[in-house]
């Protein structure tokens, strides 16, 4: 169920691995598979270090959560844009949808396309 699922920033241990990953993105697909998972992580506390070091993975490979990421306003309107799709029955109806990520980024960056 989305609301379960954990915000960006979280810390997690995996199941048979020894290292804890944060969470960069969820309900992420696999480009060569098509597949999709729960979560993007990168390696803690390093960050990303490039894709090979990106790792997909559910819910169920979580054994323990060490930190909960950041929950706002934010990420309830996302959450309900994913519900909307994924499971209208569901989405808050009166919720407004969160901005398109391009009104996003176009705030982020300046005259020259650089992200300040």
């Amino acid at each position: 169920m989305l609301d379960d699922l954990l915000p960006i920033g979280s810390v997690v241990g995996i199941k048979k691995a020894d290292k804890k990953l944060m969470i960069f993105g969820i309900k992420q697909k696999n480009a060569e598979t098509d597949k999709e998972y729960d979560y993007v992580g990168v390696l803690y506390p390093e960050g990303n270090l490039g894709p090979e070091y990106q790792f997909l993975f559910d819910s169920d490979d979580i054994s323990e959560v060490f930190f909960t990421g950041y929950e706002s306003e934010e990420r309830d309107y996302f959450i309900n844009n994913l519900k909307k799709i994924c499971e209208p029955e569901n989405a808050i109806s009166d919720l407004p949808d969160a901005p398109l990520v391009e009104e996003l980024t176009a705030d982020l960056n300046d005259e020259n396309g650089d992200i300040f």
